[in-house]
């Protein structure tokens, strides 16, 4: 059984910084990818980050040179370091796991996910 669990999120003030973490704190599994993906009220899920099992990232255009992913994929542990926040970038952010190979934009062709966490970014 996997068991996401997103920490780290909160308030902060614009050009501030928070670091998210997704643990499984289930059965570990060997995802092909773990990706942060965010989404605001009436929107839909955006992929914001991805990490794969051979260490490639990759990043949506409105967060490069800001974000960085960072993790262990074999242990089931990925982070997202956000550095100069701006309050575009307040949304609920989800932790979520692919276990099969290849990049996908779509929401649903992830397998497990997290709980989500609210970060908010405002004066």
């Amino acid at each position: 059984q996997v068991q996401l669990v997103e920490s780290g999120g909160g308030s902060v003030q614009p050009g501030g910084s928070l670091r998210l973490s997704c643990a499984n704190s289930g059965t570990t599994f060997d995802f092909n990818r773990v990706g942060w993906w965010r989404q605001r009220p009436g929107e839909a899920r955006v992929l914001v980050a991805t990490l794969t099992s051979a260490g490639i990232t990759e990043y949506a255009d409105s967060v490069k040179g800001r974000f960085t992913i960072s993790g262990d994929i074999v242990k089931n542990t990925v982070n997202l370091q956000m550095n100069s926040l701006t309050p575009e970038d307040t949304a609920v952010y989800y932790c979520g796991a692919r276990l099969m190979f290849g990049a996908t934009m779509t929401p649903y062709e992830y397998d497990y996910w997290g709980q989500g966490t609210q970060v908010t970014v405002s004066s």
